[in-house]
């Protein structure tokens, strides 16, 4: 198998491409038909994966891409598959197509000139990592990953305290 994965977005860390034995919350074969329902369910799982909005619709601009990808240049069909981890969501479409001859495309913006070959570049720059492979037995994996955004932060556990720990009475103002 080849792997190519990508530099972390700027300012980002590296994650894995994913968990050892992940449990796919949407596995959906797809063909060009299916190409609205295959963008529905991803924005409505990536929502539920824990995506603010903005990175929701990437997800979606990025399965569109790689799906597109599959049914244009590997026989019409693939197969998505999305999950998580505490720290990332991932979205990858399989196919049986031959294979990526270059396992690095995308990692380049596309010649001005060019009528095609953007969606790649698209994906990697929409998306935190993206790692292209081949299996032995033919076909390609593209997985992509969107890092969660951190927890948010709960309020102060104990209200009636300064952040300086000292006790605030009730009808004091602190100073």
């Amino acid at each position: 198998m080849t792997v190519v994965p990508d530099a972390p977005a700027a300012g980002g860390t590296r994650h894995r491409t994913g968990p050892t034995t992940p449990v796919a919350v949407l596995d959906m074969p797809f063909d060009l038909a299916c190409l609205p329902a295959l963008r529905a369910a991803v924005a409505a799982h990536a929502a539920e994966l824990g995506l603010r909005r903005q990175r929701v619709q990437q997800l979606v601009t990025v399965a569109h891409e790689l799906a597109a990808n599959a049914i244009r240049h590997a026989g019409g069909t693939g197969r998505l598959r999305m999950w998580r981890d505490p720290h990332s969501v991932y979205c990858q479409v399989t196919d049986r197509g031959p294979g990526i001859g270059d396992p690095a495309v995308g990692t380049t913006p596309p010649d001005l000139d060019r009528t095609s070959g953007r969606g790649m570049w698209i994906c990697r720059q929409l998306c935190d990592g993206l790692t292209i492979g081949t299996p032995a037995g033919g076909g390609t994996t593209v997985t992509a990953l969107m890092a969660r955004p951190a927890a948010p932060r709960h309020a102060p556990r104990y209200p009636d305290r300064r952040a300086d720990g000292q006790g605030v009475r009730p009808g004091h103002i602190a100073r």
